[in-house]
C-alpha cells in the first residue's frame, strides 16, 4: 500500500478548516484514504476524523491508500498551510 509520511503545514494544526478541505478532497477517490498520527488511525474522507487526531503544526503524519495518486494529493494537503487567506 503506498504511503506518504508529511509534517503538518496549517498554522493551527489539523483543525475544521484543513480537515474539511482535506475530507472533501478525498471523497472523490473511492480508494479509503488513512491518515495516522500517534498510531491512530482516521478516514480522510471524515473531517470529524481528522479534527480527533488532534495533530498540531508540524507533527509527522502518514498518509496511505491503495490509490498512488490520493496519496500524493492528500499529503500534499497536509502539508500546505490551508489556514492561509
Amino acid at each position: 500500500m503506498p504511503s506518504k509520511t508529511v509534517i503538518v503545514g496549517s498554522s493551527e494544526g489539523l483543525h475544521a478548516r484543513p480537515a474539511g478541505i482535506i475530507a472533501e478532497a478525498a471523497e472523490k477517490y473511492d480508494d479509503d484514504i488513512i491518515i495516522t498520527f500517534d498510531e491512530e488511525d482516521a478516514d480522510a474522507a471524515s473531517a470529524m476524523l481528522i479534527m480527533a487526531l488532534g495533530a498540531e503544526k508540524g507533527a509527522s503524519v502518514i498518509v496511505a491508500s491503495d490509490s498512488a495518486a490520493a496519496v500524493d494529493e492528500i499529503a500534499a494537503l497536509v502539508e500546505q498551510d490551508l489556514d492561509a487567506e
